[in-house]
């Protein structure tokens, strides 16, 4: 279930959108998983397959490929609730992201599980249900974007949308074993997309491998006037992987780097950083004090406001719809003042000086996607500070407006993967992409679960 090998075995005639289609469903049905909010009537979704017979797969690039979405994204046919059931109301339009897939021959199956209001690294923090790691089923999914990852790595879909304003487009891509590429903010419209921080939301993609990540990538990058945050260079990326030489690595400085006591990833890391050495020549330390600092800004500074000022009113209004959790983070948003955010717009302003003069002296920075990784359990009895640590590695992201791409590396004992984020400036998605291509085909690939995964007391 990869996009290059479906497109291969169409044109091969080896396969055809209606027997995927039915294979998809097929698994769907079998595969008990909480990855799903909503799928499509499988008659219609087999009529547009059909349809697709009169179309040149050469004028698709994503002809018969099925993908889902993150539930708050919109698709006019299925209910969006950005995993809130009170909050649900039917869109008169499919995302401008969704309608570009659709119209280069890709098949929407439906619309995936999610941590609330796309609030939460953890994938737990659903109505519908807590998400589980394809690998062990006692640990985390990620997220928020959990159902998205889920139904990517059990392959019931070929590629699936998420959000990522946090690092919830990486952080299940990271426990799944998938690629998780967040793109540069504002190549892909958030028009459609419910909106957790509008300024910061990106759209972005899982997949099986960067090349996959990329192709869908170059389908749905595109500059939306309709979109006030889109950005017209989004036109220009050139997003075909790219030639490597001469590349230098930064990595944080030791004693930067943060692993919660958990000496696994600690060991995990360092192995990927020799796999790197042994490419691209020994890393380069780097000073990350600007990313940190900038880290602490995203939920201990008055962007959490502009949450609030996305969904409060309805949290207000409802409030025994919404996850405590979820309400309470973005009821936060209260305590901020307008002299607090000017302050810290301008102390975002010096650190994004400071990260540029870090990532002047190198290609790439790479970091362990997450620090760590929980059992759910854990996560229930300490939802606050277990969901901050996930974030040491992914929240400065977009604040800083740099490109992202995680890929897995290795595993723990326990099953979950684990992986590294290549982190460029903005429009150097393919790059990162290139350079996490390279890093990832010279580690242990994790082993990829379609099956019902194992159950674990341990850790």
């Amino acid at each position: 279930m990869e996009v290059k090998e479906l497109l291969n075995a169409y044109q091969a005639g080896e396969r055809t959108p209606e027997g995927v289609v039915r294979d998809v469903f097929d698994r769907i049905e079998t595969d008990g998983t909480n990855a799903w909010i909503a799928t499509r009537d499988q008659a219609n979704v087999l009529a547009e397959a059909t349809e697709l017979d009169d179309a040149d797969l050469t004028e698709n690039p994503l002809y018969g490929i099925p993908f889902a979405v993150k539930d708050n994204i919109d698709y006019n046919g299925l209910p969006t609730t950005a995993g809130c059931p009170a909050y649900a109301y039917e869109p008169e339009d499919h995302a401008a992201v969704v309608d570009r897939l659709i119209d280069a021959g890709a098949i929407l199956i439906g619309k995936t599980n999610m941590d609330q209001f796309a609030t939460g690294l953890v994938g737990t923090r659903s109505p519908y249900g807590e998400c589980r790691n394809v690998h062990n089923e006692a640990y985390i999914s990620g997220g928020s974007s959990s159902g998205s990852a889920v139904a990517v790595a059990r392959e019931h879909v070929a590629f699936a949308l998420g959000t990522d304003t946090a690092g919830s487009g990486r952080v299940p891509a990271a426990f799944n074993g998938l690629v998780g590429l967040k793109p540069t903010r504002g190549a892909l419209s958030t028009r459609g997309v419910v909106p957790a921080c509008a300024d910061l939301d990106c759209v972005s993609i899982f997949a099986q491998t960067t090349d996959d990540a990329l192709r869908v990538e170059d389908v749905a990058a595109r500059f939306d006037p309709d979109d006030p945050y889109s950005r017209r260079l989004a036109d220009d990326l050139e997003l075909s992987k790219t030639c490597l030489s001469d590349i230098t690595i930064g990595v944080p400085a030791a004693d930067e780097l943060e692993f919660f006591g958990d000496n696994e990833a600690a060991q995990l890391f360092d192995d990927t950083i020799d796999e790197i050495a042994a490419q691209f020549g020994e890393p380069t330390t780097v000073d990350f004090t600007p990313f940190r600092k900038t880290a602490e800004l995203l939920y201990g500074g008055p962007w959490v406001a502009d949450r609030l000022s996305a969904v409060g009113e309805f949290i207000e209004t409802h409030p025994d719809e919404v996850n405590t959790t979820v309400a309470d983070i973005i009821r936060g948003g209260k305590e901020y003042s307008a002299v607090d955010t000017f302050e810290a717009f301008d102390q975002l302003k010096t650190l994004r000086r400071e990260a540029e003069q870090v990532l002047a002296k190198i290609d790439a920075l790479v970091v362990p996607t997450t620090g760590t990784t929980y059992m759910i359990e854990a996560v229930q009895s300490n939802p606050i500070e277990l969901n901050s640590n996930l974030g040491y590695y992914t929240n400065f992201v977009n604040l800083l407006d740099l490109s992202a791409v995680a890929v897995p590396t290795h595993s723990f004992d326990a099953g979950p993967s684990f992986g590294v984020t290549i982190i460029g400036e903005a429009f150097e998605d393919a790059r990162i992409a290139s350079i996490g291509a390279a890093i990832e085909s010279e580690a242990t690939r994790p082993t990829r679960s379609t099956t019902k995964p194992i159950s674990s007391s341990s850790n």
